[in-house]
C-alpha cells in the first residue's frame, strides 16, 4: 500500500473525472423572433409592406399573427431593419445558394509539360496541341525542360526552345514565372489569358 493515497474507510482513492460537456451550439444565421434584443425595429411585413419603426411587441405579434417568423436582416441600421417570413425557407434558400456558388466555383489546375531541349518537330506540335487544350479549359501549364549528361553544356537550346513556347503562346497565355534552371531542370509557368 505504499504510495497510494487511502481515505479513512480504507479503500483507495480516484479522481472524479467530470463528463465531457459540448460548448453550446452557435447560432450562425440571422436572429430572429425573441433573439432580437432591442427595443424598436424598423418592420416590414410579408407582402414587402413597410410600416416604419414599431415597438419590437408590436413586430413580434404581427409575425405571430401571420404564422411566420420576425427575421432581422439590417442588424446594422437604426433602428434594425426586420422582416416578416418564413425562417426555415430563409436558410433552406441561403444554403441553396451556396452550393450553386460553390458548383460554378472553378478549381485551376497547373499541368505539367515535359520536354527535352532537341525534341523533334512533330512532338513539339502533339506537345503545343495537349497546351492549347489546357488553356482552353482554364488550367495554368508549367513546361519542364529536362537535360540530361552532357546537355546540360547547352543551355542556350533550352532557353530558345523556351522562348519558342512563349512566341506560339502569346495570343492565348500569358507567362507567369519567366524560364529558370532548377538544377538539371528549366522550368516556366503560363497562364490562360
Amino acid at each position: 500500500m505504499r504510495g497510494e493515497r487511502v481515505n479513512e474507510t480504507g479503500k483507495e482513492n480516484t479522481a472524479i473525472r467530470r463528463p465531457f460537456r459540448a460548448p453550446p451550439p452557435t447560432n450562425t444565421g440571422p436572429r430572429a423572433n425573441d433573439d432580437i434584443r432591442v427595443d424598436r425595429v424598423q418592420l416590414i411585413d410579408q407582402n414587402g409592406g413597410n410600416h416604419g419603426e414599431v415597438p419590437i411587441q408590436t413586430a413580434l405579434a404581427a409575425a405571430q399573427e401571420a404564422g411566420l417568423d420576425l427575421v432581422e436582416i439590417a442588424p446594422n441600421a437604426k433602428p434594425p431593419v426586420c422582416k416578416v417570413l418564413d425562417l426555415g425557407k430563409l436558410k433552406y434558400q441561403t444554403q441553396k445558394k451556396a452550393a450553386e456558388a460553390r458548383r460554378k466555383q472553378k478549381t485551376v489546375e497547373v499541368k505539367e509539360i515535359k520536354m527535352r531541349p532537341n525534341i523533334d518537330t512533330h512532338d513539339y506540335e502533339v506537345k503545343m496541341k495537349a497546351m492549347n487544350r489546357f488553356f482552353d479549359s482554364g488550367d495554368k501549364v508549367k513546361v519542364t525542360l529536362r537535360f540530361r549528361g552532357r546537355e546540360m553544356a547547352h543551355q542556350q537550346l533550352g532557353m530558345q526552345l523556351l522562348q519558342k513556347v512563349k512566341e506560339d503562346t502569346i495570343d492565348i497565355a500569358k507567362v507567369e514565372a519567366e524560364p529558370k534552371l532548377e538544377g538539371r531542370q528549366m522550368m516556366m509557368v503560363l497562364a490562360p489569358k
